[in-house]
């Protein structure tokens, strides 16, 4: 089984942490091919930095799709999800709709904690997209972004957990998302700290794929999921321009 994960952010180091988190999560025989965006911003936390992510993200599945069995979008915030499920022939799972889904099925409503004070509103926004904004209690922001936490996971295990519980206390959140490819591993260290689960958004993405590529759904054949019309392109790299001209 060959997994493509996309990480649309241009920080190999925050490939290489995601690698690590779901790594021991992955049957013997899957192939892990592991791709860092090819331009855009070091780390996504704003609208325009995410727009450009969703480019980079479909420039990486055209680059390295290919004979893919599944593909993950590890970021958080999904940027390009749906445009990958178009254009995908395989089943495709976001870091962001996988850790929700998983939320919703553990607590009735759920809060998700990340770095990073833009994040509010563009998670409030993507958390309608699945139909699960009446399940989210709150999104708890705190000051670093998740680059910073990566770079500091010791430092940030506190800062966390305290996050985590003035969701729980204050919103009623029986759930709790740790968001974040810059948070991927902390959920474990900050679990014995808060009374309710704390869900690790990059295992949750991947046990999500796993969990789909057991019965994969077949590719729709219409519909706005069907593969789109070819078309032709100005500017992009060959492998997308190719991508779109021949879905």
């Amino acid at each position: 089984m060959r997994l493509l994960l996309i990480n649309p952010n241009t920080m190999p180091e925050m490939t290489a942490l995601v690698v690590r988190a779901i790594q021991p999560h992955l049957p013997p025989e899957t192939m892990l091919v592991p791709v860092t965006g090819r331009f855009g911003a070091q780390y996504i936390a704003s609208r325009s930095a995410a727009a450009i992510a969703a480019h980079a993200a479909l420039d990486a599945f055209a680059e390295h799709g290919a004979d893919c069995d599944g593909v993950y979008l590890a970021c958080f915030g999904d940027p390009g999800l749906l445009a990958l499920k178009e254009l995908a022939r395989v089943p495709v799972i976001g870091m962001a709709e996988a850790s929700s889904r998983l939320a919703a099925r553990q607590a009735e409503r759920f809060s998700i904690v990340t770095g990073g004070e833009r994040w509010g509103p563009m998670l409030r926004e993507f958390l309608g997209s699945l139909g699960l904004a009446g399940r989210l209690a709150a999104v708890e922001t705190v000051a670093p972004t998740g680059a910073d936490i990566a770079r500091d996971p010791d430092g940030s295990v506190t800062l966390l957990a305290e996050a985590c519980n003035r969701t729980v206390a204050r919103d009623g959140a029986g759930a709790v998302i740790l968001g974040g490819a810059g948070l991927a591993g902390l959920a474990a260290r900050v679990q014995p700290h808060v009374s309710v689960p704390v869900i690790c958004s990059a295992e949750a993405g991947v046990t999500m794929l796993l969990e789909t590529l057991r019965e994969p759904p077949a590719k729709p054949q219409s519909g706005d999921f069907a593969l789109p019309a070819p078309v032709g392109s100005t500017g992009l790299s060959d492998s997308l321009s190719r991508l779109l001209a021949n879905p």
